[in-house]
């Protein structure tokens, strides 16, 4: 059960970029690396337990009834306003009843569309007390998402319904680059999609460490990561992965 956030770290992205497959790898990188007492309320900057992570699809879907895709098919506008409310329920700590753990770090992964939702961006740029919220851009080159969209859609037998038009591919290269444009501006930080989860979730938590103070998160993260030192200290054990 995921308690009251202190820290939400939202992954943005285009569909099949791999948002939610890094998402959690990286909540179980996160216990082992160290945050400051501001982000982690309460445990003097220390976060002993295990990260969680959500999924924003899924939790439209538990609100609602009903899976995005069927939403989306009722109509574009019913979709976009459950999953702004979904996306307020998570960053303003409803979905915790204003208890659990006050210092707790949570993973989320948005939905692809999320750059199109106005009413959605609105939310997450608004200054809350409930949580501290960090963004974070997946970028993937539009080839290799619609190769995914396309290998899925051959499974599932249909395209996803916001590429129902006279020329999917040609409408997702589009939307690819302009949402794109969006989720950079939305972003503290921006990876390249590794060739793993683990790959992309190492080159998340490796940036974090160099986001100036002014940029509101700055852990120090295990040794076998670059970034700043000394700016907390711990007795975990160092989680060692190699990056190149």
């Amino acid at each position: 059960m995921i308690k009251s956030p202190g820290l939400v770290i939202l992954i943005l992205g285009p569909k099949h970029s791999g948002k939610t497959s890094a998402g959690k790898a990286l909540a179980r990188l996160c216990p082992a690396a160290v945050f400051p007492p501001d982000l982690v309320r309460d445990r003097g900057g220390v976060f002993a337990g295990s990260a969680e992570f959500i999924d924003l699809d899924e939790l439209v879907e538990r609100r609602a009834g009903k899976s995005p895709r069927l939403l989306y098919r009722e109509g574009p506008e019913i979709f976009r306003g459950a999953e702004a409310e979904a996306l307020r329920a998570l960053l303003e700590g409803e979905l915790w009843g204003g208890g659990g753990n006050p210092g707790g770090i949570t993973i989320a992964a948005a939905g692809g569309g999320l750059a199109d939702n106005g009413e959605a961006l609105e939310i997450l740029k608004k200054p809350r007390s409930a949580s501290t919220v960090y963004t974070v851009y997946i970028e993937i080159p539009a080839e290799t998402a619609w190769k995914r969209i396309r290998a899925a859609a051959d499974e599932s037998g249909e395209l996803p319904p916001f590429l129902d038009t006279e020329n999917p591919r040609e409408t997702h290269r589009l939307l690819h680059r302009r949402r794109g444009a969006v989720y950079r501006e939305l972003a503290k930080i921006t990876v390249k999609a590794g060739n793993t989860p683990e790959e992309t979730a190492a080159k998340i938590l490796r940036r974090l460490t160099d986001v100036p103070p002014e940029g509101g998160f700055q852990p120090v993260c295990p040794d076998g990561f670059s970034g700043r030192q000394n700016l907390q200290t711990t007795e975990q054990p160092a989680l060692r992965i190699d990056i190149k």
